[in-house]
């Protein structure tokens, strides 16, 4: 068997994606598969720590738009990522994989509150933690948080999964003469204006210098794929 290229990696989930075709709720047969690879990549000795989204319950800024105040929108999309993040711990532990919930925002009957030390500590010992409530702020999104906590656990890398396959010089549902890059440095991203996540999170992931692996969900076994070194997707990272 071979090495995995790294030894721990963030996890992001779109909760767009956990929705499978239906684009809102839940569809536990993607959530099965994705927690299938996700026990792979502990076996293979890989530590793992997820952030999910809300997007298949709640976006503020998306949902709320003008017609609610903008932070009590967010907090709303806060405790949408906590029902994802709920759902996927049990169908985790059905499948006999030890795992803790950790949110931003203190909800202590059912999940801890974020400390870094003691996630830290959980991924040592082969949990897998997921990280709820994004930052616990307003005004930012969940790919912040992914790359927030990927600094705070001092992550490997960012890997970000979503419902398109890599990062593309434009909208490729949109224009078909898009062109899908292979690999490209954050400051082209910021730059080109491209959705790969929002500029205040590809902005953390270079100051801090953490690669971002984005790739299709669609597959759940491009996780393993990634992981274990293979070029799949788009990787953004610093000029070499």
């Amino acid at each position: 068997m071979s090495e995995p290229q790294y030894k721990r990696v963030l996890l992001k989930v779109s909760g767009e994606a956990l929705a499978g075709d239906a684009t809102r709720g839940l569809d536990f047969d993607v959530i099965g598969s994705v927690c299938d690879v996700i026990k792979r990549c502990l076996e293979a000795g890989v530590q793992v720590g997820v952030v999910v989204g809300g997007g298949n319950f709640w976006r503020g800024l998306k949902d709320g738009g003008d017609r609610m105040e903008r932070t009590r929108a967010d907090h709303m999309g806060m405790l949408a990522t906590t029902l994802n993040c709920l759902a996927l711990a049990d169908v985790l532990e059905q499948k006999d994989v030890e795992v803790r919930v950790q949110t931003a925002v203190e909800m202590r009957s059912f999940a801890e509150p974020y400390i870094r030390s003691k996630a830290i500590r959980h991924l040592q010992k082969g949990r897998v933690v997921i990280f709820g409530c994004g930052t616990g702020n307003p005004y930012f999104s969940t790919d912040t948080a992914a790359v927030l906590r990927a600094a705070e656990i001092d992550a490997d890398v960012i890997l970000l999964a979503k419902n398109i396959d890599g990062v593309y010089s434009a909208d490729p549902r949109k224009d078909p003469g898009a062109v899908k890059y292979d690999s490209i440095t954050y400051e082209d991203v910021l730059a080109q204006h491209l959705q790969v996540m929002d500029s205040t999170a590809t902005s953390l992931s270079m100051d801090n210098r953490i690669p971002v692996i984005l790739f299709a969900l669609k597959d759940p076994e491009n996780i393993y794929r990634v992981v274990m070194g293979e070029k799949i997707g788009t990787i953004v990272k610093e000029e070499q």
